[in-house]
């Protein structure tokens, strides 16, 4: 541990022994500073990088439409018209509260298209899995949509409380991040669960089937 008292030498008056002090309280020696290399970020690299968050959306978004519409045919249509809609409904909502879409936003949007993707899969394989054990069309996909509910469930509620903790201790970008993901969450268990099963049955609960295209 350093002691309290210090001694310097060296010093030729006491005018200098002063400056000396008043740099050291103010913190202001100096220290040599070699100039390497010099950039000058202009506004355009922002802009730039706000097309590329979108045009990752955009893309991504229709691979994964086309990937649903071809694996899972009509159910997979309908999983897609509420992909649309859990999109429209977090821009509506960021509109509403006046909030600015950066890039961690657009981050956050392109994860509740995953999410709501994956909780319609997982809803899917469950109802393809009651017809392949012989169940009526529609007892399938109430049973699908039954199971597969606590799952979905789950990994939203993990998801939705990584997302409070991360808007909690965040600053900046993380919270336009969290909160994007939050109003994702939520809106992509009404769309995914809600949305889909509402078209479903609209679809095959009038009439008896006995082949679903799924």
């Amino acid at each position: 541990m350093f002691s309290k008292r210090f001694q310097t030498t060296g010093l030729d008056s006491p005018q200098e022994a002063r400056n000396l002090a008043l740099l050291l309280r103010a913190g202001a020696l100096a220290a040599p500073v070699d100039m390497i290399e010099e950039r000058t970020v202009g506004p355009s690299l922002g802009q730039d990088n706000i097309d590329k968050g979108v045009l990752s959306f955009v893309v991504g978004f229709a691979l994964v439409v086309l990937f649903m519409a071809v694996y899972y045919r009509l159910f997979g249509i309908v999983a897609n018209l509420a992909l649309a809609f859990n999109v429209v409904i977090v821009v509506a909502i960021l509109s509403m509260l006046q909030a600015t879409l950066t890039l961690p936003g657009i981050a956050g949007i392109i994860l509740t298209v995953g999410m709501s993707v994956d909780a319609n899969v997982l809803i899917f394989e469950r109802i393809k899995e009651e017809l392949r054990k012989g169940n009526t069309a529609q007892s399938s996909i109430f049973i699908g949509y039954d199971k597969a509910f606590g799952t979905i469930l789950d990994s939203h509620f993990t998801n939705f409380v990584v997302a409070v903790v991360l808007f909690a201790f965040g600053t900046g970008s993380v919270k336009g991040f969290a909160v994007t993901l939050i109003i994702g969450i939520l809106s992509s268990m009404f769309t995914a669960i809600t949305g889909t099963r509402m078209i479903i049955n609209w679809i095959y609960g009038n009439h008896r089937v006995d082949k679903l295209s799924i």
